[in-house]
């Protein structure tokens, strides 16, 4: 099953929705993780085994081009264009349904 970790600026709507897809979704609220920096949202991700799901396009390609030099193990991360919740949902489910846990490792997706 592929896990999620929800970046503060995604909406929390988004929880519930995802697991009726049967998603695991962790958000920042779940976790205590509101107001921590860019880096420890990651990690955190990371750590939890999630692929990450925010709308902080420009922050996290940085991340994602840094991982990719330093050749840093991550679960897939998702950048996201701001919509309404119930589309975001359907356009996650749709690409994140064509992979497993493991086939997310590494990989930008673009939603």
């Amino acid at each position: 099953m592929i896990s999620i970790y929800c970046d503060e600026d995604v909406d929390v709507l988004i929880k519930p929705l995802l697991e009726a897809k049967g998603f695991r979704v962790l958000t920042t609220q779940d976790e205590n993780m509101l107001g921590s920096s860019d880096r420890e949202q990651i990690d955190y991700a990371i750590k939890k085994g999630c692929v990450f799901l925010t709308h902080n396009r420009i922050h996290y390609e940085q991340l994602y081009s840094e991982f990719i030099s330093k050749n840093t193990a991550h679960f897939g991360i998702i950048l996201a264009s701001r919509r309404s919740v119930y589309e975001l949902a359907r356009r996650i489910s749709r690409v994140l349904s064509k992979h497993t846990r493991e086939s997310t490792k590494g990989q930008l997706f673009y939603v």
